[in-house]
């Protein structure tokens, strides 16, 4: 079933195009990969989902809603959460803190609730406690959960980054460049992680990366861009053997090494 449907989507920043006529949908959960050079209009498309830049010209659809004249707050509220290339933590706060702070978006405890301590207040409490635990032991995080955030190895940051967008609830889970500064080990590691988000979360994914073993070895669709208009779309024996792709983005050898 369609979960996200891209219409003529184009963006341009004054006499730039930054994305020209992209169509593609996203089925519900399905892994995709969005893969292109530098500057093709990869990141764009995400700032666009995500209302952080407004459409120039056409339409992006969730579950059938129109998403594309929407506020980001909103559109995080329907379900469609993200990371970002530059990791955005509470970094002098821990691992767990980190977590449990993003999970109290699903709280709806009011204020009198909190200040008495009711029922409410405290099962809720309890429940968002349980919540972020079990998303510090899918990401392998629980023996770093007294760490400050800050003082992270980059790979396990990058993890604690995809924690707290889990703690969201997202239908739709945007990852920008997730594997970007791991090494193959902590790549074949996320490649795993990202596996089990979307068979335990019952989780949608979609993947900005250049690191072509993790796109090629868990999308089950990928679509490629190069400078801003979609080149080609397929499944991963299709997309490695497209000679348009060869040529624009993974050379002679076929896949650029990680």
């Amino acid at each position: 079933m369609e979960l996200l449907r891209l219409e003529n989507l184009t963006k341009t920043f004054g006499g730039l195009t930054a994305v020209k006529d992209v169509n593609f949908t996203v089925n519900e959960g399905s892994i995709s990969g969005l893969i292109g050079p530098n500057g093709a209009g990869k990141t764009t498309i995400f700032n666009l989902i995500t209302g952080i830049y407004k459409v120039t010209r056409g339409a992006i659809y969730f579950q059938n809603v129109p998403i594309h004249d929407k506020e980001p707050h909103v559109i995080a509220g329907m379900g469609i959460t993200r990371t970002f290339q530059n990791i955005r933590l509470f970094k002098n706060l821990t691992v767990y803190q980190n977590v449990l702070t993003a999970c109290h978006h699903n709280a709806d405890y009011g204020i009198f609730d909190a200040a008495l301590r009711l029922k409410k207040f405290r099962r809720q409490e309890r429940e968002l406690k349980e919540f972020a635990g079990r998303l510090l032991e899918l990401m392998e995080l629980s023996g770093w959960k007294d760490k400050v955030a800050n003082s992270l190895p980059y790979g396990l940051q990058r993890r604690l980054e995809i924690a707290r967008a889990l703690a969201l609830k997202p239908k739709l889970l945007l990852l920008d460049e997730p594997a970007a500064g791991m090494n193959p080990d902590e790549t074949r590691q996320l490649m795993n992680l990202i596996r089990r988000i979307r068979d335990e979360f019952g989780c949608t994914i979609l993947v900005i990366e250049h690191h072509m073993d993790l796109i090629m070895g868990i999308c089950d669709n990928i679509i490629v861009l190069n400078f801003g208009k979609k080149l080609a779309e397929g499944p991963p024996e299709k997309i490695q053997q497209d000679p348009l792709v060869i040529e624009a983005y993974l050379g002679e050898g076929g896949m650029p090494g990680a």
